[in-house]
Parts: C-alpha cells; sequence; structure tokens
C-alpha cells in the first residue's frame, strides 16, 4: 500500500534497497519500491484534482515546464519545499511560491529522502523523485480491477465509497460490478453493500480487540467514508489540533483516546473513563510497544487528564 494512496510524497517499504522516511502530514502506508512506480501513475487524477485548489496562485504558469524544472531541480540534489519555493518563485515571480511548490509535489512521485523520521528526533523534509531514489523509470498503472482485489485483502470487507475515500479515485463502482461474481458481498446496520474476497478472514464480532496506539495520520482513522466505523461520534474531531494529527489510542476497536511519547513517560490521555480492566490492558499494550520502539530503556507509563470537547 501507499500513502493515501494519492497522496503525492510516499514512503517505501523498509525491505526496499533505498528506502525514503516517513510521509509529511499524509496518511500513511508502506508499500514496495515496484508499487511505487506503478501505483502512482493509477493516481495522478486525484493529484491534478487537487492542484485545482491552487489555480489563483498558479495564473500564467506553464504546468509542464514547472514540472520539468522541478525535477532538474530534485534530482540534482533532493530539495526542500523551501528550496522549491525560492527555485520556482525566481521562475515565476508573479505567482504563490506555496502554489508552485504543490504543483510540483502534484506532477511528480516524490519520495522523503533518508535520513528522515528517526525515533525520538526528527529533520527537515527533502526530496526528489521516486524513479531518480530507485533508478529506475515509472511503469505502466495496473489494471483497476486488480488493485481493487489488493486493496479488499488489505481492508475488506469495505464499501465502494470506502475505497474511493481511501485512493482519491473516483467512478470505482464499475470495477466493482465486473468483479462482483467473484467478491462476497455484505450489508451493514445502513445497508450500504461491503465487498470481501471469498478467502479473506473475518473474525466472529464477539473476538475481542485489545488496545492498540496508533501513530497520527493512520489509515484506520482517516481513510473511511464512513468513519464512524472506529471513531464514536462524541468524539469527532478529537483526534486533531489545527493542522495536526494526534497519535491515537483504541480501545475495543474504537477511538478512545491520544498518546504521546515525553522524555521518559508514555502518557495516554483518554476521552472518557477507563474501567481498571481497560487501564490494565493499555498499560499492558503500551509496555509491548515501549518495547519494539526502544528497547532496553525505561520509561514511564501514565495516564493524564481525561481530554475534555
Amino acid at each position: 500500500m501507499f500513502c493515501g494512496p494519492g497522496w503525492p510524497v510516499v514512503k517505501l517499504n523498509q525491505l526496499d534497497e533505498k528506502p525514503p522516511h516517513l510521509c509529511g502530514g499524509v496518511v500513511t502506508h508502506t508499500h514496495t519500491a515496484d508499487d511505487c512506480l506503478t501505483l502512482r501513475p493509477l493516481v495522478q487524477p486525484a493529484r491534478d484534482r487537487e492542484l485545482t485548489n491552487f489555480r489563483k496562485g498558479l495564473l500564467g504558469v506553464d504546468l509542464d515546464r514547472l514540472a520539468a524544472l522541478a525535477r532538474e531541480l530534485v534530482e540534482a540534489e533532493p530539495r526542500t519545499m523551501g528550496q522549491l519555493r525560492e527555485a520556482l518563485g525566481a521562475q515565476w515571480p508573479d505567482a504563490d511560491p506555496q502554489s508552485l511548490a504543490v504543483a510540483a509535489r502534484c506532477r511528480l512521485p516524490l519520495v522523503q529522502v533518508t535520513p528522515r523520521g528517526l525515533w525520538g528526533r526528527s529533520g527537515q523534509v527533502a526530496l526528489t523523485t521516486a524513479e531518480h531514489w530507485l533508478g529506475r523509470p515509472a511503469q505502466r498503472a495496473p489494471a483497476v480491477d486488480a488493485v481493487v482485489l489488493r486493496y479488499l485483502a488489505a481492508f475488506g470487507p469495505a464499501s465502494v465509497k470506502d475505497m474511493q475515500t481511501w485512493a482519491g479515485l473516483t467512478r470505482l463502482r464499475e470495477a466493482f460490478e465486473r468483479l462482483r461474481p467473484q467478491l462476497l458481498v455484505f450489508r451493514d446496520e445502513r445497508g450500504v453493500e461491503l465487498f470481501d474476497l471469498p478467502e479473506a478472514p473475518r473474525p466472529d464480532r464477539e473476538t475481542p480487540a485489545p488496545p492498540r496506539f496508533l501513530p497520527e495520520f493512520d489509515n484506520l482513522l482517516l481513510s473511511h467514508a464512513d468513519r464512524g466505523r472506529v471513531v464514536p461520534p462524541e468524539y469527532w474531531g478529537r483526534s486533531w489540533q489545527g493542522n495536526q494529527a494526534h497519535c491515537t489510542l483504541l480501545v475495543d476497536g474504537f477511538l478512545a483516546g491520544v498518546w504521546r511519547l515525553e522524555r521518559d513517560a508514555l502518557v495516554v490521555e483518554p476521552f472518557g473513563r477507563l474501567t481498571g480492566v481497560q487501564q490494565r490492558d493499555v498499560l499492558a499494550e503500551g509496555e509491548r510497544m515501549l518495547a519494539v520502539m526502544h528497547p532496553g530503556q525505561r520509561y514511564d507509563i501514565r495516564f493524564g487528564t481525561v481530554l475534555r470537547p
């Protein structure tokens, strides 16, 4: 899978030979280098639609020329968005610098190069093209039907609108209809059709859902048409502050709070009162997460003030 996946900056699977690091301000997935070079062309229409939001700042700008110049810049050496704004602004001084940089981001398949997103510290995002980073050109976009099947393998049961939200694509109903004979079809409580692969695992509804600590911009919270499947109505919008997403906590499969890692403590701030059993389960999951994130280091785990809207 990949960022959004319609988002223009991607994180490659850590098993790839030269993986760039975390996406900035986007829904994060991992995917292979091969997927990066094929799936981005598939979702290019979503990037073109995004550009319409910046058309006022791009009056008189030749977007093909901009893309060619931006490619030269980032392939000569990785550039930050600030550096792109400055360089492109020199060519189009009457245009909006931020719109110019966004246009480059939308027209080119960019990756964030390493080192970036290291545990416990960060750094400025520097970008280059996926083709330059991987040393090979982009490939033909895959058939939509094949991508639908791969999506359902990862996220099914799911509705047509779920995949459209995830991918930033439209008019996927036809692909689902072509595939209907080989899929299982369910209906949710509202009567919406949910599609899935016949061989996919579907746990019993009584299967326990242990607590989970999710990173910011996690797909589970952001890339469904009906987010009520995970986000209770009373907590809608509380995992965000301004333009920044919090790291979130799930309890019993639903959004239940946010968390942050301080110098010596994992701080959990629930949205409501947790039972004693839930607190113990959250502590156990926190310890398990910290053992993976920071092996050998000692951290306290404490519950902060219950957050109110």
